[in-house]
Protein backbone atom coordinates (compact mmCIF):
# COMPACT_ATOMS: atom_id res chain seq x y z
CA UNK A 1 0.00 0.00 0.00
CA UNK A 2 1.34 3.41 -0.93
CA UNK A 3 2.35 5.90 1.73
CA UNK A 4 -0.31 8.45 0.77
CA UNK A 5 -3.10 5.89 1.28
CA UNK A 6 -1.69 4.85 4.67
CA UNK A 7 -1.47 8.52 5.65
CA UNK A 8 -5.06 9.12 4.51
CA UNK A 9 -6.33 6.13 6.54
CA UNK A 10 -4.34 7.28 9.57
CA UNK A 11 -5.66 10.86 9.40
CA UNK A 12 -9.23 9.65 8.86
CA UNK A 13 -9.00 7.39 11.92
CA UNK A 14 -7.40 10.16 13.97
CA UNK A 15 -10.22 12.53 12.97
CA UNK A 16 -12.94 10.01 13.90
CA UNK A 17 -11.26 9.25 17.22
CA UNK A 18 -10.93 12.96 18.01
CA UNK A 19 -14.60 13.59 17.24
CA UNK A 20 -15.63 10.67 19.44
CA UNK A 21 -13.46 11.80 22.36
CA UNK A 22 -14.70 15.40 22.13
CA UNK A 23 -18.33 14.24 21.97
CA UNK A 24 -17.84 11.86 24.92
CA UNK A 25 -16.01 14.40 27.10
CA UNK A 26 -18.48 17.19 26.32
CA UNK A 27 -21.43 14.99 27.32
CA UNK A 28 -19.66 14.00 30.53
CA UNK A 29 -18.80 17.64 31.34
CA UNK A 30 -22.38 18.77 30.73
CA UNK A 31 -23.69 16.09 33.11
CA UNK A 32 -21.37 17.20 35.91
CA UNK A 33 -21.63 20.93 35.21
CA UNK A 34 -17.91 21.22 34.47
CA UNK A 35 -16.62 23.84 32.07
CA UNK A 36 -13.34 23.43 30.19
CA UNK A 37 -11.64 26.77 29.65
CA UNK A 38 -8.36 26.59 27.78
CA UNK A 39 -8.37 29.86 25.88
CA UNK A 40 -7.40 33.13 27.64
CA UNK A 41 -10.80 34.80 27.10
CA UNK A 42 -12.68 31.89 28.67
CA UNK A 43 -10.24 31.61 31.58
CA UNK A 44 -10.52 35.30 32.48
CA UNK A 45 -14.32 35.32 32.29
CA UNK A 46 -14.55 32.15 34.39
CA UNK A 47 -12.25 33.68 37.02
CA UNK A 48 -14.36 36.86 37.14
CA UNK A 49 -17.59 34.85 37.45
CA UNK A 50 -16.24 32.72 40.29
CA UNK A 51 -15.56 35.60 42.70
CA UNK A 52 -17.98 37.75 44.69
CA UNK A 53 -19.11 40.89 42.88
CA UNK A 54 -19.03 44.36 44.38
CA UNK A 55 -20.53 47.33 42.55
CA UNK A 56 -18.89 50.78 42.48
CA UNK A 57 -21.03 53.95 42.71
CA UNK A 58 -20.41 54.85 39.04
CA UNK A 59 -21.61 51.41 37.92
CA UNK A 60 -24.56 51.63 40.30
CA UNK A 61 -25.67 54.84 38.57
CA UNK A 62 -25.71 53.00 35.25
CA UNK A 63 -27.71 50.15 36.80
CA UNK A 64 -30.15 52.64 38.35
CA UNK A 65 -30.71 54.26 34.93
CA UNK A 66 -32.39 50.96 33.89
CA UNK A 67 -30.74 50.73 30.45
CA UNK A 68 -28.62 47.83 31.69
CA UNK A 69 -29.38 45.17 34.29
CA UNK A 70 -27.30 42.89 36.46
CA UNK A 71 -28.46 39.99 34.27
CA UNK A 72 -26.87 41.73 31.27
CA UNK A 73 -23.61 41.89 33.22
CA UNK A 74 -23.83 38.19 34.05
CA UNK A 75 -24.49 37.31 30.41
CA UNK A 76 -21.55 39.47 29.33
CA UNK A 77 -19.35 37.62 31.83
CA UNK A 78 -20.42 34.35 30.19
CA UNK A 79 -20.48 35.25 26.48
CA UNK A 80 -18.52 38.52 26.26
CA UNK A 81 -15.07 39.25 24.89
CA UNK A 82 -12.14 40.50 26.95
CA UNK A 83 -10.22 43.36 25.34
CA UNK A 84 -6.70 42.29 26.26
CA UNK A 85 -5.11 45.42 24.78
CA UNK A 86 -6.76 47.44 27.58
CA UNK A 87 -6.78 44.71 30.24
CA UNK A 88 -4.47 42.87 32.64
CA UNK A 89 -2.85 46.06 33.90
CA UNK A 90 -2.05 46.67 37.56
CA UNK A 91 -4.68 48.96 39.07
CA UNK A 92 -5.39 49.64 42.76
CA UNK A 93 -3.73 46.40 43.98
CA UNK A 94 -5.66 44.38 41.42
CA UNK A 95 -5.86 43.95 37.66
CA UNK A 96 -8.27 45.80 35.42
CA UNK A 97 -10.27 43.98 32.73
CA UNK A 98 -12.38 45.51 29.97
CA UNK A 99 -15.19 43.26 28.71
CA UNK A 100 -17.29 43.89 25.64
CA UNK A 101 -20.79 42.46 25.78
CA UNK A 102 -24.42 43.10 24.89
CA UNK A 103 -27.59 43.97 26.79
CA UNK A 104 -30.88 42.12 26.43
CA UNK A 105 -31.88 44.86 23.93
CA UNK A 106 -28.84 43.91 21.82
CA UNK A 107 -27.00 47.16 22.60
CA UNK A 108 -23.23 46.88 22.85
CA UNK A 109 -21.73 47.71 26.24
CA UNK A 110 -18.24 47.96 27.67
CA UNK A 111 -17.74 46.77 31.25
CA UNK A 112 -14.70 47.71 33.30
CA UNK A 113 -13.91 45.43 36.23
CA UNK A 114 -11.07 45.25 38.73
CA UNK A 115 -10.04 41.71 39.65
CA UNK A 116 -8.67 41.31 43.17
CA UNK A 117 -7.55 38.05 44.75
CA UNK A 118 -10.83 37.50 46.61
CA UNK A 119 -13.40 39.75 44.89
CA UNK A 120 -14.29 41.56 41.67
CA UNK A 121 -15.22 45.25 41.59
CA UNK A 122 -17.62 46.35 38.84
CA UNK A 123 -16.22 49.79 38.21
CA UNK A 124 -18.16 51.22 35.26
CA UNK A 125 -20.55 50.31 32.46
CA UNK A 126 -20.60 52.28 29.21
CA UNK A 127 -22.62 52.16 26.00
CA UNK A 128 -20.56 51.84 22.86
Amino acid sequence: MKFQFRLAYYLFGLFLGGVFVMWFLRAKADDKGVEFCYLPNCRVLKDLRSKSLEIDTLAQKSLDAKWVTLEDIRQSLRYGDVDFSKSNEAYRKGKIYVIEGKTSNNEEITITMVNYTNKVLLEKIEKK
